[in-house]
């Protein structure tokens, strides 16, 4: 059986894509990138946010034309939408052969071998987890899965479930993969990296004694943490990453607003107050830490009060990188039922003029570092058009697909995946220049 692959959605995504795509690898299937003449199609679709629903829905609608067109036998939609949708995807797209949910995705197997799409039913080695595109050095770790974080604005809990760590062993036998296969840089990602454990009971392995294994039992160069709640910050993780060269000083800290009372509405558990005295304490803890972190506007109820006291505070906590988006209801959510929505025009008003004011925040966190030296992981070989420079990549503070990059000047030839030492010596915006052998 040739497979063909649609991911959509967040790292997390991509992960629960490659895991199920190696399931079906240990069942006989044959990736492929030319759609057309895949005999399947999976489809893992996203529900976060409408944007990524259409988008998903476009994508089961475009990978059912080639059923008509091509040698497609079947359409299977699996992810967040169909979590969430199942029964409504099922009427609307009648085209698509199978929605599987979370819960259903054992039946995935069963059901392409009822169909003689799969030729061997019983699976004929362990399914080892598969690359599905980007670069091979860099590559993602899902510790757990779901959310017990109640957010008013978010739906992952619904489509995602509870809060369930991954087993430790499991984790890092899959992180060995990963550098097998490649890897020069692991990013764990969760819904949230502070809950790891929390479910094993007491005793058991927290997110510090799972980067403790992953550095033992690889050699990674590079490991990440992205999404931590600032709440599951402990003295202990902080003081690992601050002596652990191969962690990088890096944190992803979604705060999502500073107004105290935008935050109790969100129900989230911070306050400003307590934001600010975690960031004096990061920090002052890890030397040149970079922090990113994620804003929502246009939440119902948000004054100009209300954000001005958020841009307020951006100016005074200095992220290096900052997402944000502008608020849109989610169904079964409670910030759905609130009365007092924000204008489109106004949140769209708000939005543009909150990432100005971080990319002239982080245009001068970057500056601080111009004439050090630092490793730059390289991603790519420079086109024509990246102003002379010779190859494209990142420093530790620069996370993938998410922040800026670094553009290198001469160098000789490296390949992607390797790391060349370099002399910063501009910055602009959110990226870098620099010089290596200088």
């Amino acid at each position: 059986m040739k497979l063909g692959v649609i991911s959509l959605g967040c790292d997390k995504a991509t992960v629960d894509s490659e895991r199920l795509v190696g399931e079906l690898v240990g069942h006989g299937a044959r990736l492929t990138d030319d759609l057309p003449q895949a005999d399947v199609i999976l489809v893992n679709t996203c529900g976060f946010i409408d944007a990524a629903k259409r988008e998903s829905i476009e994508a089961m609608l475009e990978a059912t034309k080639y059923k008509a067109v091509g040698a497609v036998k079947a359409v299977v939609a699996v992810g967040c939408l169909v979590e969430r949708y199942k029964t409504e995807l099922a009427a609307e797209i009648p085209e698509v052969d199978l929605f599987l949910g979370f819960s259903d995705l054992h039946k995935l197997v069963p059901a392409l071998a009822e169909r003689g799409l799969l030729e061997d039913p019983v699976a004929t080695h362990p399914g080892v987890r598969q690359f599905l595109g980007g670069p091979h050095h860099v590559r993602y770790l899902k510790i757990s899965e779901g959310c017990d974080h109640t957010c008013a604005f978010c739906a992952i809990p619904l489509m995602r479930g509870k809060h369930r760590s991954e087993p430790l062993e499991r984790l890092v036998r899959e992180a060995q993969t990963l550098e097998a296969q490649g890897a020069k840089e692991i990013n764990l990602v969760a819904q949230d990296l502070g809950h790891f454990g929390r479910d094993l009971g007491r005793g058991g392995p927290q997110l510090p004694d799972l980067l403790e294994a992953l550095l033992r039992e690889t050699t990674v160069p590079w490991l990440r943490l992205l999404y931590v709640y600032s709440a599951g910050l402990t003295e202990r993780l902080v003081e690992l990453v601050a002596r652990e060269p191969r962690i990088v000083p890096y944190l992803d800290m979604p705060i999502q607003h500073a107004s105290d009372r935008m935050l109790e509405r969100m129900r989230r558990p911070e306050r400003q107050r307590t934001l600010r005295e975690k960031l004096e304490w990061l920090r002052g803890a890890i030397p040149d830490l970079a922090i990113r972190t994620t804003c929502l506007v246009g939440f119902p109820g948000e004054t100009d009060a209300d954000f001005h006291e958020l841009l307020e505070f951006l100016e005074e906590a200095q992220f290096d990188r900052l997402g944000a988006f502008a608020f849109s209801p989610q169904e079964g959510t409670r910030a759905a039922r609130y009365p007092d929505d924000v204008p489109d025009p106004v949140k769209r008003e708000r939005l543009e003029e909150l990432l100005e004011v971080q990319r002239a925040i982080s245009a001068e966190r970057l500056a601080r570092f111009v004439g050090r030296e630092a490793d730059v992981l390289v991603d790519r070989v420079a086109d024509p058009q990246d102003g002379g420079a010779t190859h494209v990549g990142r420093v530790q503070w620069q996370a993938d697909d998410v922040d800026g990059v670094t553009y290198v000047a001469q160098g000789g030839w490296a390949e992607p995946g390797t790391f060349l030492k370099v002399r910063l010596a501009d910055s602009e915006d959110y990226d870098f220049r620099g010089v290596a052998g200088a």
